[in-house]
């Protein structure tokens, strides 16, 4: 009797810490194949860095690019999955860009009042006219891959929003009657909204980005023409992690 009652508290007890084990057990995100470890709750594309051809939309008459205008992007966006598989996210972050565009609006500055006029080539003779733009930026995207756990080269689509918050201006001019820069101007439009699109294979991705708001509400003072400029930005996005 006693042996018996000994082997139903030990069989008793047992199952008891059996159960318990299971209860507090974490749960694992991980699992280990080989002498590999696969992260089952893994992240795509969080840190990023692209390349940009940057146009200039919705021009007044008279006003036109010229040469190269280029851009650099930066930043984090946090990618948070919303299915199983993990192919489907959503990402919002925080990033930084600068920007230059080589044009033919030249901007001064008269006693504190901006003054826009248009730069014409057979009367005025100059080397250098441009500005440039430093912007700290709040992205918003939902996002397509193919990706897996241990697969790193995928097919990635991704569409969005972007709010930006344009923090310093610089104008430069360069040639007849001087140099002139320009830091601290009216009629610029400092928040910065637009539509954005990415997509491509690994390494190598397109993006676009469209500012849907005009860089200007200002008109040029030599003709009253609505001076306006919608960014248009073109080129390659990098990914880590």
């Amino acid at each position: 009797m006693k042996r018996f009652l000994f082997i139903a508290a030990v069989t008793i007890f047992g199952n008891f810490s059996l159960f318990a084990q299971q209860e507090i057990e974490p749960k694992v995100d991980s699992i280990v194949v080989g002498e590999t470890k696969i992260d089952s709750l893994y992240r795509e594309d969080q840190f990023y860095f692209g390349l940009t051809l940057n146009l200039l939309l919705n021009q007044p008459s008279g006003i036109s690019q010229s040469d190269f205008s280029g851009g650099l992007q930066l930043g984090y966006l946090r990618d948070m999955p919303i299915n199983k598989p993990r192919t489907l996210a959503i990402a919002a972050g925080v990033g930084w860009s600068a920007n230059t565009y080589n044009q033919n609006l030249q901007i001064t500055d008269n006693n504190g009042v901006t003054e826009y006029y248009e730069l014409d080539d057979d009367d005025v003779d100059y080397s250098k006219n441009k500005f440039s733009t430093y912007l700290v930026e709040f992205p918003l995207e939902f996002r397509w891959r193919n990706s897996t756990p241990t697969d790193y080269k995928f097919w990635r689509i991704y569409a969005g929003v972007k709010a930006s918050y344009l923090y310093g201006f610089k104008s430069t001019y360069e040639g007849d009657g001087g140099n002139v820069t320009v830091k601290d101007l009216d009629g610029l439009n400092k928040w910065r909204y637009g539509v954005m699109f990415t997509f491509g294979y690994n390494t190598f991705n397109f993006h676009f980005y469209y500012s849907l708001n005009p860089l200007f509400d200002a008109k040029t003072t030599d003709n009253n023409y609505d001076i306006g400029l919608n960014p248009l930005k073109m080129g390659l996005t990098f990914y880590i992690l």
